[in-house]
């Protein structure tokens, strides 16, 4: 069976992105997607995995949008078996391409459940514009969405947001994660994330603040033709001597970085799974994370780590408590990790696209 896998973008390094590429690999898919960073897909070691560009879109904040859907809705591959459509855009690919499923990430943000926090971080002159727009793209989306014949959320909370936005029934297959090796406790927090608004990475910053004797590192970058290079701007202009921001890393940089780190910062608003604390877990580390969203799905609170409020404070606490003795979270850390499996992922997968 040739299988195809539709993908928004391969701009930066997400969870979304690793797991599209295990996905490919372990289904011999293709990658059929519009902007390809050949930066970012090197340093994600790819492999022989081939991905096609159905076109370019123009890196301009909606405009992104925009004609990424556009390309996906004319976009036709008769040549292939199945069809997986992953991400927000590549759903307009549905309709001309059958049987097929989406494995969803989570519904649109800035169309749903975090409207007004992207709103609000548009210029003055541009929120009009964006409201606007959002509604009218929704319309189309929606109405592609009818020709989606199965979804698969990757978690629980995920689950209820389709149900609740995109209005269907999905079955949950969490993701597999790549697993890291434990080196040793270093000097440095590790918090691994795209610079996007919602990761609320100004909470990370703040916290460290209050935290002089202790060090974040921070892995990331931003898209072109999105809203997140105003926010990395933002949070970069005060950050203290203590925050270290590295941008987008190398695989074999990152692994050193969870080998070597203390422990593992995350914020993310309402997070609709968190592959990178399962990630840090693999490596014995410890996490403090949000008490919000996937988060709760994966921790097992004061044994792999601390659930805290969204609050400065809260992180400043759980930090100090695990930099006591990060030593003894290890144990629980790698044995959750171990649950998200991917021979257990391509198990569920593969009797999902065989089913029929």
């Amino acid at each position: 069976m040739r299988i195809a896998i539709f993908h928004d973008f391969f701009g930066t390094i997400g969870g979304g992105e690793k797991l599209v590429i295990e996905l490919a690999k372990g289904l011999k898919a293709d990658i059929i997607t519009t902007d390809k960073n050949k930066k970012g897909i090197k340093l994600m070691k790819t492999g022989d995995v081939r991905i096609i560009s159905i076109g370019k879109p123009v890196l301009i904040p909606v405009l992104k949008q925009i004609t990424a859907s556009f390309l996906f809705s004319k976009a036709r591959f008769p040549d292939y078996n199945f069809h997986i459509m992953s991400g927000n855009w590549a759903i307009f690919a549905a309709k001309k391409h059958k049987p097929n499923l989406l494995y969803c990430h989570t519904p649109i943000r800035m169309f749903y459940q975090a409207y007004n926090d992207f709103k609000s971080w548009a210029p003055w002159y541009a929120k009009p514009l964006f409201a606007l727009w959002v509604r009218i793209h929704r319309y189309f989306l929606e109405r592609d969405l009818k020709h989606v014949q199965r979804v698969v959320a990757n978690s629980n909370n995920c689950k209820q947001r389709v149900k609740k936005y995109y209005h269907k029934k999905a079955s949950v297959i969490n993701p597999p994660i790549k697993k890291y090796k434990f080196r040793k406790y270093g000097n440095f927090w590790l918090s691994v994330n795209r610079l996007y608004p919602h990761k609320r990475i100004e909470l990370q910053i703040e916290a460290f603040r209050r935290l002089p004797n202790e060090k974040l590192v921070i892995v990331g970058g931003v898209t072109k033709g999105d809203h997140s290079k105003i926010y990395q701007k933002k949070i970069m202009k005060n950050k203290p001597k203590n925050v270290v921001f590295l941008g987008e890393v190398s695989e074999k940089k990152l692994e050193q970085l969870y080998a070597e780190c203390k422990g593992f910062i995350a914020t993310s608003k309402k997070e609709d799974f968190g592959m990178n604390i399962l990630e840090a877990m693999s490596a014995g580390k410890p996490v403090i994370a949000v008490n919000e969203g996937g988060y709760k799905e994966t921790m097992i609170n004061r044994r792999t780590g601390f659930l805290v409020k969204a609050d400065a404070d809260e992180i400043v606490k759980a930090v100090k408590k695990i930099s006591k003795n990060p030593r003894k979270f290890r144990k629980h850390c790698e044995k959750q990790a171990k649950k998200y499996d991917v021979k257990n992922f391509f198990n569920k997968m593969r009797k999902i696209i065989y089913k029929d």
